[in-house]
């Protein structure tokens, strides 16, 4: 077997263990949920099923979650309004592609410069507020909110060669709202689709390829079958994504049923954690499907001054946003004076 696929075979099989939970004795009629994520079914095997099986075992037929891939009951940009409005009872996924109506939602996803690596994402929900914050805004517009962790960083995989910023000029990319705004002002050109369009969107020349994600997430899903190229310079550390809930079917759980299904998403955070951050070491060091390349630093800085500039924008939106920008610098200011691990860019 491919070692590549051993690799992610094995991350698989690995889940179950990760992710056990005490179960709970059946004693109801089983509570039914219908649950999406953003990923497709190839992603979803290992950032959203692992949890959902973990659940529906440990809650031995008190709470049965059915889940559901990318675009399967409503296209991403529509699950907010759909976990609103009951069609759906939770959902994973980011703010920003599910187009939640919070002040905060530009900072879901991938915020330019604002993480350095996965692991940025917890600390800054349950070290530095971004946790209140979230649950403050979720409950103004009546969806709550669960939990929130880091996985990969937004790298650029393209069929066009990538070694200085006039390169991305004219990219037709997939890519995050928020993002491909940030990246137009360097010619990008954002294309929205639905998620598991965008392999055959490559093939057909309608896409130059995307900034959605890292390696693993590239040769997990295919798109390293239909690109030829991974820039190693990326706009942000870690996608910052979600588990929301419908308030109606949160308050159906017992406590029992509510404590079991947060042990489970937060073990699963552990997992994706680990199988993110070994994935990209391991097929940036021996992948053969895509040729590494890079901006030298001193020109690449131009595009983390934009990210500066680009906060300062964001922070003008809203009393909110504004204390969410002001984590962001706290939090890198300590990490540059931390030095290395901490500082690298």
């Amino acid at each position: 077997m491919n070692p590549r696929r051993r690799f992610l075979k094995g991350a698989g099989l690995a889940a179950a263990g990760a992710l056990a939970a005490p179960a709970i004795v059946k004693a109801q009629t089983p509570i039914k949920w219908r649950f999406q994520t953003y990923a497709g079914a190839a992603l979803g095997e290992f950032v959203t099923k692992p949890i959902i099986d973990a659940i529906n075992t440990a809650a031995a037929g008190a709470l049965e979650i059915e889940l559901y891939y990318a675009d399967q009951i409503v296209p991403t940009g529509e699950l907010f309004r759909a976990l609103q409005n009951g069609v759906i009872d939770a959902v994973h996924s980011d703010d920003d592609s599910m187009a939640a109506p919070v002040d905060i939602a530009v900072f879901g996803g991938y915020f330019p410069m604002a993480t350095k690596q996965i692991m940025d994402v917890p600390v800054l929900f349950n070290q530095y507020g971004l946790k209140e914050i979230w649950t403050e805004a979720y409950d103004e517009v009546g969806v709550k909110w669960l939990s929130a962790a880091g996985q990969d960083p937004c790298h650029f995989n393209t069929k066009k060669k990538i070694t200085s910023l006039d390169d991305l000029s004219g990219l037709r990319l997939y890519t995050f709202p928020t993002a491909g705004r940030f990246l137009s002002q360097f010619g990008v050109v954002p294309v929205s689709i639905p998620y598991e369009d965008a392999e055959v969107a490559v093939q057909t020349g309608e896409l130059d390829g995307m900034a959605w994600s890292g390696i693993t997430e590239d040769y997990t899903v295919g798109w390293a079958d239909v690109t030829d190229y991974f820039l190693l310079n990326n706009i942000s550390g870690a996608w910052i994504g979600s588990f929301y809930v419908n308030p109606d079917a949160w308050g159906a759980l017992t406590p029992e049923l509510q404590a079991l299904v947060m042990s489970c998403i937060e073990a699963g955070h552990f997992y994706r954690t680990q199988w993110y951050w070994g994935g990209e070491a391991r097929l940036r060091a021996s992948g053969e499907k895509l040729e590494l390349t890079s901006i030298p630093a001193a020109e690449w800085k131009q595009v983390e001054d934009a990210a500066k500039v680009f906060w300062k924008e964001m922070s003008e939106t809203s009393d909110r946003a504004a204390r969410v920008v002001k984590i962001f610098e706290d939090y890198n200011a300590v990490l540059e004076k931390a030095g290395p691990p901490y500082g690298l860019g």
